[in-house]
């Protein structure tokens, strides 16, 4: 069996035509977020994947084999549901509602600026249901937003650039706004 225990996020600094000829892992988030897996290439390779202890693995991450080889990791598609607002009544920040009530349940969580994708479940399906958002089963590779503090700095890849801790953080007075939503009985998302 192959051995990998390299991973160079997104192939960063990899030659494109590198990265085009390599063999691929395609992986569920099951499987990605686990430091340690057996996994077969689109090559046939048996590979054991050995990384450090708490790395997530991402699709477009690059593993370096102990052969020398490049295996490029794809996201693959698994059951999810999509969450979108809707159509005829909703807005964008019925997104950002629910993205705080399924973060309460730290729910693992894909955001999008259009839709937000979380593992199948049931309760929360109807828990969205009941906020006015159209929930649909897909099929759709699964990149959920890692932790603020998690080594991969939620899964974005930063270019090396420095960031410095001087920021100055500026309160407004807080502002009172209120208002409500009535929605006819009988208002239903299919």
């Amino acid at each position: 069996m192959l051995q990998a225990s390299k991973l160079i996020p997104q192939g960063e600094g990899l030659a494109p035509v590198l990265l085009r000829r390599a063999a691929h892992l395609e992986l569920d988030w099951d499987v990605r977020q686990k430091s340690r897996f057996d996994a077969t290439a689109s090559d046939e390779r048996h590979v054991g994947v050995f990384l450090p202890r708490g790395t997530v693995v991402r699709g477009g991450d690059v593993l370096v084999t102990q052969d020398g080889s490049l295996l490029r990791v794809v996201a693959a598609p698994q059951a999810v549901l999509k969450i979108t607002p809707c159509a005829t009544h909703g807005s964008p920040f019925d997104l950002t509602r629910a993205a705080y009530h399924l973060g309460n349940r730290h729910v693992p969580i894909e955001l999008k600026p259009d839709h937000l994708k979380i593992e199948p479940d049931h309760v929360l399906a109807e828990m969205l249901r009941a906020m006015h958002l159209m929930v649909e089963d897909v099929r759709e590779p699964f990149e959920p937003e890692g932790g603020a503090y998690t080594p991969q700095g939620g899964g974005h890849a930063h270019h090396g650039h420095g960031h410095a801790d001087e920021h100055t953080h500026e309160t407004a007075p807080a502002a009172v706004h209120q208002h409500s939503h009535s929605h006819p009985r009988g208002h239903a998302h299919g």
